[in-house]
């Protein structure tokens, strides 16, 4: 089968278009991508090959921490020049990946749609000129800003147009090119949102490094416990009958959710990335646990256990919600995958349905709990936070488990399930705890 790059080889040269004018500081891009074809992309790969060429300078997250720490505008101008020249080589990798895609793949509607969006920021990154003041990169924020708000629609294109490309693809290859695609992208935002959030640090009027516990995006001292309780108040306060389309349900409230183990560990980390597993594993045990239960006056608890060691920090969450393992999985591994072939479920008439739904929102999907949640207010007894927006949950598109698995790994963590079929579900969360490993790009 032909690849995208092959096939427009053979094709005649279609003629080359003027090229957009080099941006200024004070430039900003609020439109969509340019309206390029796709093969004519192919013809300017001279840039994009000399981007794709050049490895990506990964980062550790002691490495973010120890440069943001200290910040001054000097060190604040060099991050704004590193995420300039960064963002283009690994958006570049990813353009190459699609091009080698087949061509059946890459046309198609929606992988297109995020060649265009992936394509028109990488033209823009390469052209932005150096930054040396700070007015200069308070521009560049808002330009980066601007850009990151335009991509929110990636998620839900990349997964509805790899699911009706599944016939297309072989399982492995379809999940290696959906990995790669997230991983790259959660490693874009993480140095735009760090460098955006020192941004605001240094122009805040108290520098010094005790009066912001959160270095950038990093929370410094997060509390696991903390973390625990802001989504099970989230989740707790949900309507009984949300993500669950049929079947009798107990009137009882939500399950009761019990800490145990090292319930005060502290640590460095993305608070985001914490609390989106932590959202995601314990929504999916609450629906697991109604379903299982339908005639439970009390629901089942679900337990969180938090263990800390010298290197790592394990999350233990254990439901009553009968397993994971059914006539559409053969293993609780194939919940990860966007392959039809191991996870009937992708091809679904209503995943699709909501997924072009949530593609065609201005909205999007960030994959973020805030986005769920909306804007949380201080509980005026003192607690956690708590929801002010009401519900807002995505609707099930099959997406929360397997950006969980890629939070997790993103600096070398991992996420295991293990389904007692028939009973219930552990799930074994591993997060490194001295951030000394590298952020896990693959080229």
């Amino acid at each position: 089968m032909l690849t995208a790059r092959a096939s427009i080889r053979f094709a005649g040269q279609a003629p080359a278009r003027a090229l957009p004018p080099t941006p200024t500081h004070n430039t900003h891009w609020r439109g969509g991508p340019r309206s390029i074809s796709t093969a004519v992309h192919f013809y300017q790969a001279r840039q994009l090959e000399a981007y794709a060429s050049k490895p990506a300078t990964r980062l550790t997250l002691r490495q973010l921490v120890f440069f943001g720490k200290y910040m001054n505008e000097e060190r604040l101008i060099k991050s704004a020049n590193y995420v300039r020249t960064e963002l283009p080589i690994r958006i570049a990798h990813r353009l190459r990946d699609m091009q080698a895609l087949p061509y059946v793949v890459v046309t198609q509607e929606w992988i297109a749609k995020v060649y265009e969006l992936y394509w028109s920021a990488f033209d823009k990154f390469r052209r932005y000129p150096e930054i040396t003041t700070v007015e200069e990169n308070d521009a560049f924020c808002i330009f980066v800003r601007d850009l990151l708000d335009d991509h929110k629609s990636v998620i839900p294109n990349l997964s509805l147009g790899l699911s009706l490309s599944s016939p297309h693809l072989l399982p492995d290859r379809l999940d290696t090119f959906m990995r790669r695609m997230l991983v790259s992208r959660i490693s874009r935002r993480v140095l735009a949102e760090h460098h955006i959030a020192l941004t605001k640090f240094v122009k805040s009027q108290d520098r010094s490094p005790q009066a912001h516990e959160d270095v950038g995006i990093i929370s410094t001292e997060l509390s696991v416990q903390n973390s625990i309780d802001r989504c099970v108040r989230y989740l707790r306060n949900r309507p009984r009958d949300v993500d669950i389309s049929s079947g009798p349900l107990s009137d009882a409230d939500w399950s009761e959710v019990v800490v145990d183990g090292h319930k005060d560990t502290r640590f460095a980390y993305i608070r985001e990335h914490l609390e989106y597993i932590i959202f995601e594993l314990l929504k999916n045990s609450f629906r697991a646990t109604r379903l299982k239960h339908p005639a439970a006056s009390t629901l089942p608890p679900v337990r969180v256990t938090v263990v800390a060691s010298d290197n790592d920090v394990y999350l233990r969450i254990s439901d009553q919600g009968g397993g994971l393992v059914s006539s559409e999985i053969q293993s609780p591994s194939d919940l990860f995958s966007f392959s039809h072939v191991r996870n009937a479920t992708r091809l679904a008439a209503a995943r699709l349905g909501a997924l072009r739904t949530v593609s065609s929102s201005e909205h999007g999907m960030r994959a973020t709990v805030s986005e769920q949640v909306g804007r949380w207010e201080p509980d005026p007894a003192g607690g956690v936070d708590v929801p002010a927006d009401g519900v807002n949950p995505h609707p099930r598109i099959g997406i929360g488990l397997p950006m969980s698995n890629i939070y997790a790994t993103y600096f070398g963590g991992s996420l295991e399930l293990v389904s007692l079929d028939g009973y219930g579900t552990d799930v074994y969360v591993r997060l490194p705890k001295l951030g000394k490993n590298l952020e896990g790009i693959e080229l």
